[in-house]
């Protein structure tokens, strides 16, 4: 049994090692068959811009980037609705201010 693997280990080597002609060191390149990004399902997709009212037709990336921009638009708006926004605190001591001097008198 190892003298089988070891002559199987030796052809090989053989095989490998051994000059080749161009068609045969051909043979031993990577090909990435159906890998390739080329290779389209269904309809192409599109630039968000390019198409703004089919999002079915966008890049998924763009689609993800607008998605993530609508919600994100959604919470911080209805956050500053709720929470009634900034208040403008110069307004609310001038009127502190003018309390406190119109109960001293």
């Amino acid at each position: 049994m190892a003298s089988s693997w070891a002559a199987r280990q030796a052809l090989t080597l053989a095989r490998l090692s051994s000059p080749r002609s161009a068609p045969q060191s051909a043979s031993l390149i990577h090909r990435r068959g159906l890998a390739g990004a080329a290779d389209h399902h269904g309809t192409p997709k599109v630039n968000f811009w390019q198409d703004p009212m089919s999002p079915s037709k966008w890049k998924e990336e763009h689609f993800v980037i607008v998605s993530l921009s609508g919600w994100g638009l959604l919470f911080f708006s209805g956050y500053k609705f709720f929470t009634g926004g900034k208040k403008n605190t110069n307004e609310v001591k001038l009127v502190y201010i003018r309390f406190v001097l119109h109960t001293k008198n």
